[in-house]
């Protein structure tokens, strides 16, 4: 079922790798995302770095703030070294907040705070890639 879709969205070369150890949170970012985006949904970071390897490298990892409170903060320069280039969103709750800011301190690129909207969530993937009318996340300014 397609919910809202823009074509131009609908036939973008670029994917999202949704790595959560929480199987709903994943199945709704999964559902929200698929039909916009190539959307693929991992329990693990170990299966996401299996998975990048050669073509299937990701352009944005949504990533569960648990594996934040596990690994610390390092894991964001974990994750960009593994995927270069790579736009990472943290998805938490209201209660993880602080480890969210410290993922974001250390190089991440925002955060989707639960509860999570078709909408909301739409709109921050886009704004990240920079798509589908989004603020751009480069500004430059014009010179008279």
């Amino acid at each position: 079922m397609q919910i809202g879709v823009e074509t131009a969205k609908a036939v973008d070369q670029r994917r999202v790798f949704v790595v959560d150890e929480d199987e709903i949170t994943r199945a709704a970012l999964q559902f929200m995302l698929h039909d916009e985006i190539e959307t693929h949904e991992l329990a693990t970071l170990e299966e996401a770095y299996a998975k990048g390897v050669d073509w299937l490298k990701p352009d944005v990892v949504l990533l569960g703030v648990s594996f934040l409170k596990q690994r610390g903060p390092g894991l964001v320069a974990e994750l960009a070294g593994r995927f270069p280039g790579v736009r990472l969103l943290i998805v938490t709750d209201k209660a993880d907040e602080a480890s969210a800011v410290e993922g974001i301190k250390a190089g991440a690129h925002g955060a989707v705070v639960k509860p999570l909207t078709l909408e909301s969530v739409r709109k921050k993937v886009d704004t990240i890639l920079g798509r589908g009318g989004a603020a751009p996340l480069i500004q430059l300014s014009v010179l008279k």
